[in-house]
């Protein structure tokens, strides 16, 4: 099978033909075999490119996995082999998941505890860039800030792959979202979405833009701040928050960690919440079941969608991974196997 193999640390936007690229697309990688009688081997059509997955490849991300790996976390497809004890799928069946490592590659084995099985009507291209990114923003905004209808969601790089979730989670819960981008195109997508407010940083002030709305809506101030992003954008929207806010760290594409203080957050009773998603499948597994379940049907329902930027093929992953370093995306970049690459306009 085909695999992207990471074989040391290092740039993975370096073309995968040269001989600097710590990746690789082998061409014979051996196909995984079921390793227990609960075991599925999915054979995979699309899977997701993350921030997370770009720093690992650096050596930048906080879990650090031997060398040599394959990369990948997301991911959909279809049951390609059972184990003898398997109950809940059959070959055939349309699937999605997640998981620490391997979905860059044709092949992938999980056990059946682990698979989520795709609703009829639901598109398998866009399940598999549900898990991490719309996982993420559910889990911070429903589980952890318990976001609820009338209150404002104020969401930073909201025209990323968790932003974009972030807003429509947000929407769907009933808030008034106010969303923080850069560009005509991220603003007219994020409108045509619904958002109550966009604010263009390439010619607005955040912390001016949102006042004014919220004084021409008579609102008191934002009750729940979602920030991928960090650095002095976090600490201009601080200003933005009401008595009792919620905070949601997310991550830091800024390239800075903000510095929060815990003076004001003690006078203002403010609650921070540092969010790594991936630590629930270790700690509270049954919050990302249940999560990915609702995403699920949220996304049938047509209440959620997965807007994909960019779609490589896994010998352009480099490509791929230049999309994110360099915040082209608009939305979700994928790898999607079988078929023709699609790029967007930026």
């Amino acid at each position: 099978m085909e695999a992207l193999v990471c074989r040391k640390l290092g740039d993975p936007t370096v073309s995968v033909e040269d001989d600097n690229s710590p990746i690789i697309v082998s061409k014979n990688h051996p196909i995984p075999q079921l390793n227990s009688p609960t075991a599925v081997r999915v054979r995979i059509k699309a899977t997701s490119l993350n921030f997370a997955n770009y720093l690992q490849i650096l050596g930048k991300y906080q879990e650090k996995p031997p060398l040599p790996f394959i990369p990948g976390s997301d991911f959909s497809g279809i049951v390609d082999s059972v184990g003898s004890k398997v109950t809940n799928f059959r070959i055939g069946d349309p699937v999605c998941s997640f998981a620490a490592l391997g979905s860059y590659a044709q092949y992938i084995v999980v056990d059946q505890n682990e698979l989520f099985r795709m609703p009829q009507g639901c598109d398998l291209v866009a399940a598999g860039a549900l898990a991490v990114a719309f996982g993420t923003s559910h889990v911070a905004l429903v589980h952890r800030a318990q976001l609820t209808s009338g209150q404002v969601l104020l969401v930073l790089g909201a025209a990323g792959g968790v932003g974009l979730a972030a807003v429509q989670i947000g929407k769907a819960c009933g808030a008034v979202v106010i969303a923080v981008a850069r560009g005509a195109e991220k603003v007219q997508l994020l409108k045509s979405l619904g958002v109550d407010h966009v604010v263009d940083l390439g010619n607005e002030n955040v912390t001016e833009s949102v006042k004014e709305f919220l004084k021409v809506r008579r609102l008191k101030g934002v009750d729940v701040l979602y920030d991928p992003v960090g650095g002095k954008l976090n600490k201009e929207s601080l200003r933005l928050l009401k008595w009792g806010a919620n905070i949601l760290i997310i991550g830091f594409a800024s390239g800075e960690v903000p510095v929060i203080p815990a003076n004001i957050a003690l006078v203002k009773n403010w609650t921070v919440h540092g969010l790594y998603w991936g630590s629930y499948k270790i700690h509270r597994p049954v919050v990302l079941e249940d999560s990915l379940k609702e995403l699920l049907s949220w996304l049938t329902k047509g209440l959620i969608s997965v807007h994909i930027s960019h779609s490589y093929s896994l010998s352009e992953a480099n490509l791929a991974f230049s999309a994110i370093r360099d915040r082209k995306a608009i939305g979700k970049v994928m790898i999607v196997f079988d078929e023709k690459s699609t790029r967007s306009k930026l």
